[in-house]
């Protein structure tokens, strides 16, 4: 087996395959196995600030829901405080506790109180880094891009400031500008990106009329976006980048090393084929690494990144776009 450590955030991995955050992700069986594959890290499900406070105001209903019928018993029962949150905590210090490889919380707030009360609690648990997920939905027809890119910086920046820990971002590719924006969460010190994130989108059934939900895995093909960016950023930021959406091999998992980043995400590969799959991408890797003769991954990290290619190659620009319309003959070329 080649050497396949690579460092992420700070962390030193032993291979760069992660397990991305999932519903897969909080089941201690579950990241037992993930580990007994050779996974390099771990992401935590994430903590939801919304489900949170849907949870609680559920809890709060049924609580109260007879407090007008029998008054005088209102006060023979003591409050119950709502402890999902605390449930979360309590279930990832134990996985810390019995996984040997890094383990990184998760998080998906909304109002900076939460972003910032959370992150201090998911610190505190001993994990070895923090992921922020950072999802606005377009909803207000007269909020400019730039008051919600500032906010959410100044929410990364703030967290940062606070707390010890290494920090990622996971970004949805849905920017006006994400280089511009990457540039800007780099400057404020975070020490990875995941590239990029999978939401959720609404569906319909048009038998019943109905909104339909389903859950939105990646498919292979879908981490051509995650490679370009990361192609890009190679050399350009300190951060880390790591590829996220559509890695279900090892030859994915070469071509985003190739393309600079330090690390990959798995999550519907796993979904797809098991906790197994991260063996055999991880062995895939290693494989091509022998036959290559690299023995270790920094010899051909970002070496197809754009500033590692010829100055005239159009790979990364609007002209490759262009040429490829008008001389591509082949529409089912990898």
């Amino acid at each position: 087996m080649k050497n396949l450590k690579t460092t992420y955030m700070g962390i030193e991995l032993e291979n760069p395959i992660i397990l991305g955050a999932c519903n897969m992700s909080d089941n201690i069986d579950d990241l037992l196995k993930a580990q007994e594959n050779g996974v390099g890290a771990i992401v935590y499900k994430s903590l939801f600030e919304e489900q949170v406070q849907l949870e609680r105001l559920q809890l709060e209903e049924k609580l109260t829901q007879y407090d007008n019928i029998h008054a005088q018993m209102i006060t023979t029962h003591p409050r119950i405080e709502y402890s999902d949150t605390k449930k979360h905590l309590v279930y990832l210090r134990k996985a810390k506790e019995r996984l040997s490889v890094p383990l990184i919380a998760s998080l998906n707030a909304v109002h900076e109180d939460s972003w910032l009360e959370y992150a201090k609690e998911l610190a505190q648990t001993g994990v070895d880094g923090l992921e922020l997920n950072l999802y606005q939905v377009p909803v207000d027809f007269d909020k400019e891009a730039k008051e919600i890119e500032d906010y959410q910086i100044s929410i990364v920046q703030k967290i940062k400031e606070q707390i010890s820990l290494p920090i990622s971002v996971k970004l949805s590719s849905d920017y006006t500008n994400v280089l511009s924006f990457i540039k800007k969460l780099d400057a404020v010190g975070v020490d990875g990106l995941v590239l990029f994130n999978a939401f959720f989108q609404p569906d319909i059934n048009i038998s019943t009329m109905k909104h339909k939900r389903n859950y939105n895995l990646s498919h292979k093909g879908e981490y051509k976006k995650s490679l370009r960016y990361s192609g890009m950023l190679f050399g350009k930021i300190n951060a880390d980048v790591c590829s996220s959406r559509g890695i279900f091999s090892g030859d994915e998992v070469v071509k985003q090393l190739l393309s600079g980043s330090s690390c990959v995400q798995m999550v519907s590969a796993v979904y797809k084929h098991g906790m197994e799959q991260i063996a055999v991408a991880k062995n895939q890797l290693s494989e091509w690494m022998e036959e290559k003769g690299f023995n270790s991954i920094d010899e051909f990290r970002g070496k197809m990144a754009q500033k590692n290619i010829s100055p005239d190659s159009m790979v990364y620009k609007r002209a490759q776009y262009v040429d490829l319309l008008m001389t591509s003959d082949n529409i089912f070329g990898d």
